[in-house]
């Protein structure tokens, strides 16, 4: 049987109490506690907490590229798909979480140029993913051939974060379904 990583379960455990209660909601104790490890393991691992928040923006990140970049489905399936999945998360927790790259950039990026840095470059390569989805369809011919597909997924994901905030604000699934008949409507609709 494979021993379990501490460093792994504490990253999962960090994002899981970062992402429900933020970033100074959660303390070092908390985290090794959810994780199941010593408080003194952590610093055999991380030097800070910031340098965990750091590590587990990288997690956060990757997780959302390998959802919309996996899979055989067409361009624009696959970009609806991964913004339903985060909408249906969002739901499914009643509204109470949003987006963790967000989240942080609200709480805590003021106050830490290394996590404004890492949650900058979570968006940049979130835009990027959307961007690479966006070519191809644009090649395939599913999407508009005057569009820009990286101003345009700058364009989508700020919108994105601003329907996660009022989503939760109001407590509704309103702003989602704005979000969805704009973006995929008029905004990529081929026109033909």
């Amino acid at each position: 049987m494979a021993r379990r990583s501490m460093r792994n379960e504490i990253v999962t455990a960090a994002l899981e109490q970062f992402h429900a209660h933020g970033y100074n909601a959660a303390g070092v104790k908390t985290i090794t506690d959810a994780a199941g490890v010593p408080k003194g393991s952590f610093y055999n691992h991380f030097d800070s907490k910031e340098t965990l928040a750091v590590e587990v923006l990288r997690v956060y990140g990757e997780g959302r590229l390998d959802e919309l970049l996996g899979g055989a489905d067409e361009p624009l399936v696959r970009l609806r798909a991964h913004f339903e999945a985060i909408r249906d998360q969002v739901v499914r927790l009643e509204f109470t979480r949003g987006c963790l790259l967000g989240n942080f950039g609200a709480e805590i990026a003021d106050h830490s140029e290394v996590i404004r840095d890492s949650v900058a470059a979570g968006f940049r390569q979130w835009v990027a993913a959307i961007s690479a989805t966006l070519a191809q369809a644009q090649r395939g011919g599913a999407v508009r051939a005057g569009l820009d597909p990286e101003m345009t997924a700058r364009f989508l994901l700020n919108a994105w974060e601003g329907t996660l905030l009022r989503a939760r604000a109001d407590r509704s699934a309103e702003a989602f379904d704005t979000f969805f008949a704009i973006a995929f409507g008029p905004l990529l609709a081929d026109g033909a």
